[in-house]
């Protein structure tokens, strides 16, 4: 059975363009956090390359893989032997023509605890995602794991507290949400720290929200591997939040760094039974949610 109280990580890393490299480093840096006594660890979204969607090149679709072939036998692998939770987010090849941007939760046996697939996918200048990534279509889930229940979301999902509701309703503790997100260059000065602090406070408001632990994975670096553009420079922060959205752990913006946190679901239900906000929801009054807009 799973106990009270347990160790999560998030790591913090600058990744480039070769998988088999990002391999190897990722998975020095799991054994690092399970070293450390970290007990479920999240890599950030897309692990394996650099953010290839600052532009629309379908020679990006050869560093998709199928499910249950490189990324995760070694995870897999990995896993079992330290006796941790990965949360592995990979670039999914489905079949041909038809990709996902998804996640592995592999269990500390090795076996698969669930699977996500990224619900909302973005489009923006240079996080081209639509051009790659086919919306999921498998829900919102909490996966058991023998350490703790697991909720993961990926990135674009972070600003949408509709995922972070249905994820926690279906008894997820923590909502990790490996992430790639940074800034323009050329906008940094002006929009920069209003950019960065509303991804940090939308994801605090979601643990607020739900009584639950937040952590985001994020990666670092400036990725400008395209000619002629100023790329994107990964502005780091990893945080995890506890379940009234204080900040347990936060990471700087340029180092690769391990995050951990303590999860004391003791401390969230008595955070629940103060501030019952899931106890006073009026699902009766929840009907129009469900409609793009309310004319």
């Amino acid at each position: 059975m799973p106990k009270n109280t347990y160790k999560i990580a998030v790591v913090q890393l600058n990744l480039n363009n070769t998988p088999e490299n990002n391999l190897k480093k990722c998975i020095q840096w799991v054994k690092d956090a399970a070293k450390q006594g970290a007990e479920v660890i999240s890599l950030p979204e897309l692990y394996s390359s650099h953010y290839f969607c600052q532009s629309e090149d379908v020679s990006n679709f050869e560093l998709a893989e199928p499910l249950y072939s490189t990324s995760f036998n070694a995870f897999s692998a990995l896993a079992k032997e330290l006796g941790v939770v990965i949360i592995v987010p990979f670039f999914e090849k489905r079949m041909a023509g038809v990709y996902h941007n998804s996640a592995y939760i592999i269990d500390t046996d090795g076996s698969e605890a669930g699977l996500y697939r990224k619900m909302h996918i973005p489009d923006d200048p240079h996080f081209y995602e639509k051009f790659y990534f086919t919306p999921g279509d498998i829900g919102f889930k909490s996966f058991p794991t023998k350490k703790g229940n697991i909720g993961t979301l990926i990135c674009w999902d972070q600003w949408y507290p509709e995922a972070a509701r249905l994820t926690a309703l279906q008894g997820a503790e923590v909502l990790f949400y490996p992430t790639a997100i940074g800034w323009h260059p050329q906008e940094k000065a002006e929009f920069g720290e209003n950019q960065q602090g509303a991804w940090m406070n939308v994801m605090r408001g979601h643990a607020v929200a739900n009584g639950v632990y937040v952590a985001a994975a994020n990666r670092i670096g400036l990725e400008q591997y395209l000619p002629d553009t100023n790329g994107i420079e990964f502005w780091g922060s990893s945080f995890i939040a506890g379940p009234q959205g204080e900040i347990l752990a936060q990471a700087s913006v340029d180092q690769e760094e391990i995050l951990m946190a303590e999860v004391d679901l003791s401390l969230q239900e008595n955070v629940r039974q103060n501030w019952p906000f899931l106890r006073d929801r009026r699902i009766d009054k929840y009907g129009d949610i469900t409609k793009r807009v309310i004319d």
